[in-house]
């Protein structure tokens, strides 16, 4: 596959989409030729069990801006878009979902944004989900990944975004990491911005997202802290806990030991004896963890010279003009 580079690649996770992707296409194809830009569009098919592959390999065959990625099976739409930034030469990644939601008109702005942030966010400003069941629930994710992370968005579920090149090349996808993006690169220091997008209503098929989803969603944005905060110094995670589990057991003993002595009272069946040596324990082994996190983490970086910060540029006295 020629590698060199172009100036946007469209990347689109698509599961049976059969009745949309025409329409898709044909939208695309609208707003990206009026950039007047070297573009490609990706289609990624995660598996589809429609004519959704037919069709895209149709489009592939009649327009070599077309790129089709055909994945084994469903391995769900993290996967399939860290497929599509893998095989992407844009120096401005481009996402959006396949359903007709997300306005293909919209990539003309994030991009003009993009010269100047190396994240755009579309936010889906006048939403057409149903209220209870979508944008009541996403509300209150959204409120909750900017409090844990610190990185403040109002739309953290939108797949329409635009990424700079660099941005995405040193992010390694899993899970249902694809919407936690922004504050995953926001360790590298990157600019983020939000930018109001169009949002329609479906017109073919149903959501493949359900209910289910919420759990694992709220694993990986307990994944994501940890490794936004913690990755490179676990045993101030797990020290801190473990410290307070430690301290709050030896009160406990403390306390227990001035009513044996000093009251003369028996404390062989209170409970409260259990839970101090409980805590004390389980202090020690949180404490234990950290130091085993801290040794894997310097087996993991050394071993795969993987850094500890990113590089934004560098000037040397070199680079000065000379008088």
């Amino acid at each position: 596959m020629d590698k060199q580079p172009i100036a946007v690649s469209v990347v689109i996770p698509v599961f049976n989409e059969e009745e949309s992707v025409p329409v898709l296409y044909s939208e695309l194809k609208e707003s990206l030729d009026s950039l007047a830009q070297e573009y490609e569009i990706i289609f990624v098919d995660d598996g589809s069990r429609d004519r959704t592959l037919s069709l895209l390999e149709g489009l592939q065959a009649k327009d070599a801006r077309v790129v089709v990625i055909s994945l084994r099976r469903n391995f769900g739409q993290t996967a399939a878009l860290s497929a599509g930034f893998d095989q992407a030469r844009g120096k401005v990644i481009v996402t959006l979902d396949g359903d007709l939601q997300n306005d293909p008109a919209d990539i003309p702005e994030l991009l003009e944004k993009s010269k100047e942030y190396d994240v755009v966010s579309g936010w889906r400003v006048n939403r057409q989900d149903p209220f209870l069941s979508r944008r009541f629930p996403s509300m209150v994710a959204n409120w909750i990944i900017s409090k844990v992370t610190g990185v403040h968005l109002h739309d953290y579920g939108c797949t329409l975004k635009a990424y700079r090149r660099e941005v995405v090349q040193g992010i390694r996808l899993y899970g249902e990491m694809h919407r936690f993006i922004p504050a995953i690169a926001s360790w590298m220091g990157t600019s983020i911005v939000e930018v109001p997008t169009h949002h329609r209503a479906r017109r073919f098929g149903r959501s493949k997202y359900g209910i289910s989803r919420i759990i694992r969603v709220i694993l990986d944005l307990i994944a994501v802290k940890f490794l936004i905060s913690f990755s490179t110094k676990p045993i101030q995670f797990f020290g801190q806990l473990g410290s307070l589990s430690i301290l709050g057991g030896i009160g406990i003993s403390l306390y227990l030991t001035f009513i044996k002595l000093f009251l003369g009272k028996d404390i062989g069946r209170r409970p409260l004896l259990l839970l101090g040596a409980l805590l004390i324990i389980l202090g020690v082994q949180l404490v234990a963890m950290g130091l085993l996190g801290e040794l894997m983490v310097r087996i993991y970086h050394e071993s795969q010279a993987k850094p500890i910060y990113v590089v934004r540029k560098i000037l040397r006295q070199a680079d000065q003009p000379q008088a």
